[in-house]
C-alpha cells in the first residue's frame, strides 16, 4: 500500500510554479526533483496544505494566494539608508544583502541607489504574489532517523553528504 504525505514523511515532487500572468517563476528539472521532509516548514504553507494526504503518482494544480505563499507586501520593509553604511562596497539595484533588523537577520534587495542613499526592500521577492503550482508527487516514504535529525532528505533530490 502506498504511503500518503503526512508529518515527517520524506517526499519527492516535481513542480512548476507560475505567477497569475502564467509566467514560470521556478520549476524542478527531470533529473533534480525536490525532496524534503514534510511538515517541517520547508514549503510555503499553502503548498503543504494541498500536498497533505497525497500519494506517489498524484498530480495536482493549486492556486496559492500570497497570504499562504510568501505573505503580503509590507511597505514598512522598504527603507532608505545612508549610502555610507555600505562603505566602499559597490551597490547596485538588484543586489541582495543580509541586514540586521529589529526582527533579526533578514535578506534585503537594493531597489534604488543615489549618491547619498540606498533604498532596500526586505520583502521576499514573491511577497504579494499569488502563485499557481502544478505538482506531481514522485515518492512518499518514511524519513530515516538520520534524515529527521539532520532536518533534510539524503540521496537523489536531497542532500548528499
Amino acid at each position: 500500500m502506498s504511503q500518503t504525505i503526512s508529518q515527517d514523511k520524506a517526499v519527492t515532487i516535481h513542480y512548476v510554479v507560475k505567477n497569475a500572468e502564467g509566467v514560470t517563476i521556478d520549476q524542478s528539472s527531470e533529473e533534480r526533483p525536490l525532496a524534503f521532509i514534510f511538515g517541517r516548514g520547508m514549503l510555503i504553507p499553502g503548498l503543504e496544505n494541498v500536498l497533505n494526504g497525497k500519494a506517489a503518482g498524484d498530480e495536482l494544480s493549486a492556486e496559492i494566494p500570497a497570504a499562504d505563499a510568501y505573505g503580503e507586501r509590507h511597505d514598512g520593509l522598504v527603507q532608505t539608508v545612508p549610502r555610507n553604511l555600505f562603505g566602499d562596497q559597490e551597490v547596485n539595484p538588484g543586489m541582495q544583502f543580509r541586514a540586521t533588523t529589529d526582527h533579526g537577520e533578514q535578506s534585503v534587495m537594493v531597489i534604488e541607489v543615489t549618491d547619498e542613499t540606498v533604498t532596500v526592500d526586505g520583502n521576499h521577492p514573491l511577497a504579494g504574489v499569488d502563485l499557481n503550482f502544478d505538482v506531481k508527487v514522485v515518492d512518499v516514504r518514511d524519513a530515516t532517523e538520520e534524515e529527521l535529525s539532520h532536518g533534510h532528505v539524503h540521496g537523489p533530490g536531497g542532500v548528499e553528504h
